[in-house]
């Protein structure tokens, strides 16, 4: 193929969408299995590719070259091969800067809850840092890692002022569930949710009901997008083709989940 996505199961992404969309190329959804995966990166057989879970650090020994951003992250969401050097980059980072832009969230200098300590949230972590938010508080069910456990952190961290979700809690179909209970957090100014579909998360929903900013991840998810078809074709994406774009996809996620897709 010549772009497109590699992972586990790819069933219902919508980087093809997106993508396709964003650039006049045509992308393909390509699952690999676990045995599988280095020798489609040894034939360098692609121009562009992103890459998603489970393989975002299993691919870096195959490549030539990581951007700072995914040398800081330790995992890579784009990888472009010029002339047979495959290059490695990480769009999740800015791509959440891009939602913090979007949401009108200045995130300098304060307390910060990141909930969750997989993938998405390293990318989160660098972004938060790259914007000096701080302190930052890893959150998880665990506590594994040196996160603190929901328990914890409702007794120590209540006076956060920005509160992060990277875990799946919340996704559709599972929309009734929510990492934890913003009660507590009275002193937060803003709930970020990198979760996508659907548009308001029962976190969310509740943040905005306790007058707080709130944004989901769908401005992230293009974003990221775009920035990862810039590599790609060494084009810029306008700024208001990525705006599109959002209210694009939205529309096509709501239509397909008022259907039961």
């Amino acid at each position: 193929m010549e772009y497109g996505l590699i992972g586990g199961k790819l069933g219902h992404s919508y980087s093809k969408i997106i993508h396709e969309k964003l650039a006049d190329y045509h992308y393909e959804l390509r699952p690999l299995a676990p045995d599988a995966l280095g020798a489609f990166l040894q034939s360098r057989s692609f121009q562009g590719i992103n890459v998603t879970i489970p393989y975002k650090k299993d691919v870096i020994p195959y490549l030539d070259e990581l951007n700072e951003d995914a040398r800081e992250i330790g995992a890579v969401n784009t990888v472009v091969n010029r002339g047979g050097r495959l290059f490695g980059y990480n769009t999740d980072c800015p791509g959440f800067r891009y939602m913090m832009q979007k949401a009108g969230v200045n995130v300098s200098g304060k307390k910060t809850l990141v909930l969750g300590t997989g993938g998405a949230a390293q990318a989160v972590l660098a972004a938060l840092a790259q914007e000096k938010a701080g302190p930052i508080i890893s959150v998880s069910r665990t506590g594994k890692g040196g996160a603190l456990t929901y328990e914890e952190c409702a007794k120590l961290h209540c006076d956060a002022r920005v509160i992060v979700n990277t875990t799946p809690a919340g996704m559709y179909p599972d929309v009734d569930a929510s990492p934890l209970d913003l009660t507590p957090y009275r002193e937060a100014e803003a709930v970020l949710d990198i979760i996508y579909n659907p548009a308001e998360t029962r976190l969310t929903a509740q943040a905005r009901a306790l007058g707080m900013k709130a944004a989901t991840g769908l401005s992230m998810l293009v974003a990221q997008a775009a920035y990862a078809c810039e590599l790609f074709t060494g084009r810029p994406v306008e700024e208001s083709r990525i705006a599109e774009v959002i209210e694009e996809v939205q529309a096509e996620i709501q239509a397909a989940n008022a259907g039961g897709v």
